[in-house]
């Protein structure tokens, strides 16, 4: 015997937003993030988290209280976090003896977990460190990978997957010049990641490309690599799979030139011309011989020449 879910109905066109704003898109919007802090959270950890929630933001929801949370543990009340809040990834910060200063990124599928990596911040700068003009929140960020880490070493690649999604914003198809204020760098080096945040500044040049400087803004800090707990190839594949309607089917015998301009290919089969439907026209019909006619031919020439004889 099956028992089918009971599907509560909304009572009101609040909740009813609510619920429709929760189901699975075609196209997703921008992956919101939580940060909480354990029950021992030291306020060093603390303090780098909010700076990267204010890199996030508005994308992010911060929470103040004290969590008795051992993600590594039992990640079942970040789950439960995450699926309320509708936030696919997290961000959480603890201190004690054998790890101190520890913050822990991860990110959930289908509201259960599918990796974290947990990192030391050491080396650590705040945004209040930096005396200089802070760009406005909500950018969108150039994010700069350094190191054959990020591309030779297995867990360093799912690291900087990690890095993007948890800092890129919405995808969009054209960006002007003027809008690429930010460059978030990581840089790793000898199991360490350095984060570093960086304005940039377009200066007049004798060319019509302006001279590109970068200033550091803040925060700074480094992220020294500790545990991990990676999802499957299959499950990470299944994570990353895309919907049947979101594929652009390939058009046969069409292409594009450089300018945009679309060129068809037509296949034709054997052409009979014989019975192509022409303009019907007196000198065009197909006369019918037949052996009747040419007999009546024969005759008509044969008594011509006896008239003649």
């Amino acid at each position: 015997m099956s028992i089918t879910p009971r599907v509560v109905k909304p009572k009101s066109a609040k909740s009813k937003r609510a619920i429709l704003k929760k189901e699975p898109k075609l196209i997703e919007d921008a992956k919101e993030a939580i940060f909480l802090k354990g029950q021992t959270a030291s306020k060093y950890a603390f303090d780098a988290m909010k700076d990267l929630y204010k890199l996030k933001s508005p994308g992010g929801l911060i929470m103040q209280k004290k969590n008795d949370i051992l993600p590594f543990e039992n990640i079942a009340p970040i789950e439960k976090f995450c699926k309320k809040y509708n936030a696919p990834l997290f961000m959480f910060v603890s201190n004690n003896k054998k790890r101190p200063h520890n913050l822990i990124m991860g990110r959930t599928f289908e509201h259960s977990l599918l990796d974290m990596v947990e990192f030391g911040v050491e080396n650590y700068k705040g945004l209040n460190e930096f005396k200089i003009d802070k760009i406005s929140s909500g950018l969108k960020p150039m994010l700069v990978f350094n190191g054959d880490l990020f591309e030779n070493n297995d867990l360093y690649s799912k690291i900087k997957n990690l890095f993007i999604d948890m800092f890129q914003r919405e995808i969009v198809d054209n960006i002007r010049l003027q809008g690429l204020e930010q460059v978030l760098s990581f840089t790793a080096v000898d199991g360490k990641i350095h984060l570093r945040n960086y304005k940039v500044l377009l200066k007049k040049s004798s060319t019509r490309v302006p001279r590109i400087e970068l200033v550091e803004i803040g925060p700074s800090m480094d992220l020294a690599v500790r545990r991990s707990k990676l999802a499957s190839d299959d499950l990470f594949k299944q994570s990353c799979k895309k919907p049947k309607e979101y594929k652009i089917k390939a058009k046969k015998n069409i292409s594009s030139d450089n300018f945009g301009t679309k060129f068809g290919r037509i296949h034709l089969g054997v052409q009979h011309i014989d019975k192509i439907q022409t303009r019907k026209m007196k000198g065009l019909k197909k006369r019918k011989i037949t052996e009747e006619s040419d007999d009546k031919n024969k005759k008509a020439k044969l008594t011509n020449n006896d008239d003649k004889n």
